[in-house]
């Protein structure tokens, strides 16, 4: 995918979920653009390992399910940039693979509270850091499970599609402020979230899929990266697909 130099020159990121995945590489490539980024992910040794690889400013580990933590990590990331300009949500799990009868009910609330309060957390944390300067960017990751709904991941469907109502909610109450909201829904792709699924999953989710293939984490890491520049300026509160002509609405 190409690299856009100068794109995000000066602004100053946060990506969640940034020591693997998609995470990682949207940030290695608001770096290579020109801009600067601070980690957050729960694994501490991962974090440390993608911070030498994308050359971030900072970094934080946390539990996004913990709101004072991550008030804490929003106020030490906007000292360690010096403002924040972009908000990458990207932190998930898939949780357990059961229909809903035989849901654990352990699982649904770990899945709920990372997916969806731990989200909520992150855009209500630092929100009022982009408003101080009247810019900002916020791409929340949602799913093609939270437009669809997928057998067997009830539980990771209904977090994605609170992702989505809630990024509606905000985009427009953000609406004229300078900050502009918008969710990605992928369709499965290759990447570390995989290994939490069972195998069967994986390939009904990819017979879902008319392109036949799973996607690539470049194509979704290439889209959030025009999502959370200068060059998303008419479009809030709405959700962006990359899906592979599976959901088109």
């Amino acid at each position: 995918m190409s690299v856009f130099a100068g794109r995000y020159e000066g602004r100053c990121a946060i990506v969640t979920g940034g020591a693997s995945g998609l995470g990682k590489l949207v940030a290695k490539r608001i770096v290579e653009e020109g801009g600067k980024v601070v980690l957050w992910d729960l694994n501490a040794d991962a974090l440390a390992a993608a911070s030498q690889e994308v050359g971030a400013t900072h970094v934080v580990a946390l539990d996004v399910s913990d709101q004072a933590a991550v008030a804490a990590a929003a106020k030490a990331s906007a000292d360690a940039l010096g403002k924040i300009d972009v908000l990458v949500c990207s932190a998930g799990i898939t949780g357990a693979t059961a229909t809903v009868w035989d849901y654990p009910v352990d699982s649904w609330q770990r899945v709920i509270d990372i997916n969806l309060n731990g989200l909520f957390y992150c855009n209500r944390e630092v929100v009022p850091f982009m408003l101080e300067n009247g810019y900002g960017r916020i791409v929340n990751l949602a799913s093609v499970a939270g437009k669809e709904g997928n057998p067997n991941a009830s539980a990771y469907s209904a977090s994605k599609a609170g992702v989505i109502g809630l990024t509606k909610s905000i985009g427009k109450e953000l609406a004229g402020k300078g900050v502009i909201a918008n969710a990605l829904t992928p369709a499965t792709f290759e990447s570390p979230i995989l290994e939490q699924l069972p195998q069967s999953q994986v390939d009904y989710m990819r017979s879902k899929i008319p392109m036949g293939r799973l996607g690539l984490v470049e194509e979704s890491a290439a889209m959030v990266c025009f999502m959370a520049s200068e060059e998303c300026s008419f479009t809030t509160a709405s959700t962006f697909d990359t899906s592979g002509g599976r959901t088109t609405f």
